[in-house]
């Protein structure tokens, strides 16, 4: 409800002056009145401006520290409520404090320590909550912690390694940009200018093609800009639509090398976190309902989500996994192996520290075969504006010569 200031006298004569909560001015005049104040001035409480730090995503490596420092404790012996006061207190992250102290107030009041969790669903995703329930239940929150922190660890790896393949090309591919528009709008007038000087020669072919495009940018950078913004602009609100992102995520597993990269990507994350959920107790649809969706890709999501929905009608993981074609045939059979003989837990895990050595050579060969690549595009576009702007003077000077 609004506040309001207001001035005026009381019964007694006296200066009466303060706060009054009410819907509207003539509600707080009402009230006052009840109250036997005659006010000559009641006017909306101006709000004070308090200045806010951004404190943004808490980061994944904070939260690997925080876990494990956590499981620590209680193995140690100490008290849960204990734990999360320690924590909170010594955690660097103002954010993260704040998040720690929340927890540790709802644990107080008589909430589970995933239920706590769980109303943070931005620093503690449904993975990590489903695991921390299911070691309260089972009695071993110590080794639940452990294993999420060395989940996260290698989630951090394995992104850190996909980041690093896609940022590097497309760096290189920035600064190129960059390089030849400011030849062409800078550089190459200077060329045109001095060949103007020397009288209307027939200049070389290459030369002339080289001078249309510079006085393109010169006259239309707006344009061109404008243009990369538009289609940026574009393919993000396409991506965001469901049908983009289906059609995008589909495409991107059919490209020759990135598409690989990326199935080995899903395929370790897809194992490594199945293996973590089926081996501290959570039930398997469960599992696979938060590992589809958060798989980051669509096709790959609606792979799982058929395989769930299977299961949930009597049938094996391997069977419908194999019927979806997004899963190499090994894993499938190795899946499959995990079932039979009730090491689904240790399968998937093998599995998943195999196709993460796989994302490492993938991602090592890649830059490998990139680097050349881009070098000499990058030397033969720039080396090619340079001679195409350096013939005419090596023509004028074997005239001079003859």
């Amino acid at each position: 409800m609004p506040v309001f200031t207001y001035e005026g006298r009381n019964a007694a004569g006296d200066l009466a002056k303060g706060e009054i909560a009410a819907s509207n001015e003539k509600d707080a005049l009402a009230k006052l009145r009840d109250q036997k104040i005659s006010s000559s001035k009641v006017k909306p409480k101006k709000k004070k401006f308090k200045f806010k730090l951004p404190v943004g995503r808490v980061p994944e490596k904070q939260i690997v520290i925080f876990v494990r420092q956590f499981a620590t404790m209680i193995d140690a012996g100490l008290p849960l409520v204990q734990c999360l006061d320690l924590l909170g207190a010594q955690e660097p992250h103002k954010g993260f404090q704040k998040i720690i102290l929340a927890v540790k107030a709802e644990v107080e009041s008589g909430s589970t320590l995933a239920d706590a969790l769980s109303k943070h669903p931005k620093t503690f995703d449904d993975l990590f909550v489903n695991l921390i329930a299911a070691g309260e239940v089972g009695g071993i929150l110590d080794t639940i912690l452990n294993r999420l922190a060395a989940y996260i660890e290698k989630a951090m790896r394995l992104k850190g390694q996909v980041k690093a393949a896609m940022t590097y090309p497309l760096g290189i591919m920035v600064v190129a940009f960059v390089v030849v528009f400011g030849l062409l709008w800078k550089v190459i007038p200077v060329f045109e200018q001095m060949f103007a000087g020397f009288g209307n020669a027939a200049l070389p072919k290459p030369t002339l093609i080289v001078i249309a495009m510079s006085d393109f940018v010169a006259g239309y950078w707006w344009l061109i800009l404008g243009s990369i913004w538009g289609s940026i602009r574009a393919g993000k609100i396409f991506l965001a639509t469901k049908r983009g992102r289906i059609m995008f995520d589909a495409f991107i597993l059919k490209t020759p090398v990135i598409g690989s990269l990326i199935r080995k990507v899903a395929v370790a994350k897809f194992t490594r976190t199945m293996g973590t959920m089926v081996s501290s107790g959570v039930p398997i649809l469960d599992a696979l309902d938060i590992v589809g969706r958060s798989a980051g890709n669509k096709t790959i999501e609606a792979a799982i989500m058929y395989t769930r929905e299977k299961i949930s009608e009597g049938r094996s993981m391997a069977e419908p996994l194999m019927e979806t074609k997004v899963f190499p045939k090994m894993v499938v059979q190795m899946i499959a192996v995990g079932e039979s003989t009730g090491a689904m837990d240790t399968m998937l895990t093998k599995i998943a520290d195999f196709y993460e050595e796989e994302v490492d050579l993938a991602v090592t060969s890649l830059t490998s075969l990139l680097e050349p690549f881009i070098m000499v595009f990058l030397g033969g576009v720039v080396g090619g504006l340079m001679i195409a702007m350096y013939m005419p003077i090596f023509s004028m000077a074997g005239n001079v010569k003859s």
